[in-house]
């Protein structure tokens, strides 16, 4: 099997996450900048992990009304579709971030740090709960 792609789209950076080859575990992989180079860092990604699949969070809020930030991450993944013709889901992301700095803080992680990490760890909860949810299907 082939790996899928997590992203957790942000304004200033993009967290990547990577499933196992089996589709099972999602991890963490890093922080693209989100600049003019960024959609072909993630296309050099493709390549050397020969992923099948992308999974881009769908910022959304608690009711499931979409943000100023969904309008911008649904027009990052209409790039990558212009680009990459790989399937690419757009996965309800509510709480990603919060998950992610609460873990890092469970973690007793320095602040510092956390700003380095929260990115491609919220990409581990987009990724991990679209594999989850596949798996229950």
């Amino acid at each position: 099997m082939n790996r899928l792609l997590g992203i957790d789209y942000g304004e200033k950076r993009i967290g990547v996450a990577l499933s196992d080859p089996l589709q099972i575990i999602a991890s963490p992989f890093k922080v693209v900048a989100n600049d003019n180079k960024a959609i072909s860092e993630i296309k050099e990604i493709i390549k050397e992990y020969d992923v099948s699949e992308i999974v881009v969070g769908r910022p959304i809020n608690l009711k499931g009304a979409e943000t100023a930030s969904t309008i911008k991450a649904r027009e990052f993944k209409e790039k990558l579709e212009q680009e990459i013709s790989l399937p690419i889901a757009f996965w309800d992301e509510r709480l990603s971030t919060k998950s992610a700095n609460n873990a890092l803080l469970e973690g007793n992680v320095s602040r510092g740090k956390r700003k380095q990490l929260v990115d491609k760890i919220a990409a581990v909860f987009i990724l991990q709960s679209y594999m989850d949810c596949r798996k229950r299907k």
